[in-house]
């Protein structure tokens, strides 16, 4: 069986994120998992305009709209625009700044 979504017309709906986890703006997230495959799950991302700061997991992303900076706390740094493909390590400290709001596609293990 194959299979296919449109990643910009995937519903999404955003939740404030804990203060403790915001640096500046008012920053909201939300997420839809689309699909899964062996052990691997597929899903859509947002982050509105705003500063916040995540422990990742393991997961691959291509961003399909916006603008913006992750950084970590070794200082590598991935410029966030549309097309780019990023990787984030389980356990990495992150900060987001975001000017655009972000859409991403991410893979990640199934939990």
């Amino acid at each position: 069986m194959i299979r296919s979504f449109v990643a910009a017309e995937v519903p999404i709906t955003h939740t404030s994120l804990d203060a403790s986890d915001v640096v500046s703006g008012e920053v909201t997230t939300g997420e839809t998992e689309v699909d899964t495959i062996a052990e691997l799950a597929v899903g859509v991302w947002e982050h509105s305009v705003g500063t916040s700061t995540a422990t990742e997991i393991d997961e691959v992303f291509v961003v399909i709209s916006g603008r913006g900076r992750i950084t970590d706390d070794e200082g590598n740094v991935i410029e966030l625009a549309p097309g780019v493909v990023g990787v984030l390590s389980a356990g990495a400290r992150t900060t987001w700044e975001i000017t655009e709001p972000i859409r991403k596609v991410w893979v990640t293990l199934a939990e």
